[in-house]
């Protein structure tokens, strides 16, 4: 198992454009596979390679419907619109923002082997991949949100010690 550090804001490599992947080899295949061991071990449902402090245009992403790993990732044909669920951040841990995303879009990207695959995407998978995107951009989901806040505490339950 290969846990990386989470990088947290202000780190600069967050507002950074990452670069493009142009080895395909064992060095992004171990850390495609490091990448989705810390996503699930943070736990979390993207994650992207300047997360971890890696200037590379990498994502995985699992929506609950299994592990996505996208190289070189390009959002296209966006439709519609999306503002919930609020989105969190693992490198902005305590704060979660409204967001207007795609309803839809379409992810062209590159697997682990360099072999090109499309994938089109709605709802909640489509939001994951515009925030893991935007990360490989340099943007935060704070800069683009229309509403940032800290979510509400859970109160403790009457009688509970």
């Amino acid at each position: 198992m290969g846990i990386r550090k989470i990088v947290l804001v202000p780190d600069p490599i967050l507002k950074e454009k990452a670069k493009p992947v142009t080895k395909f080899n064992a060095r992004l295949h171990k850390l495609l596979d490091d990448m989705a061991d810390t996503m699930y071990d943070a736990p979390g449902v993207g994650l992207a390679a300047p997360q971890i402090g890696i200037s590379k245009r990498v994502i995985v992403a699992d929506d609950g419907n299994g592990l996505i790993e996208a190289v070189n990732p390009e959002l296209f044909d966006k439709k519609g619109e999306q503002i919930s669920p609020p989105e969190g951040c693992l490198s902005i841990p305590g704060l979660l923002g409204d967001v207007r995303r795609a309803e839809k879009v379409t992810m062209k990207a590159q697997d682990r082997n360099g072999s090109f695959f499309e994938l089109e995407a709605e709802g909640y998978l489509a939001r994951i991949l515009q925030h893991e995107v935007d990360h490989l951009n340099g943007i935060l989901f704070t800069d683009i949100a229309e509403r940032v806040f800290e979510p509400p505490k859970e109160e403790e339950e009457e009688g509970s010690g």
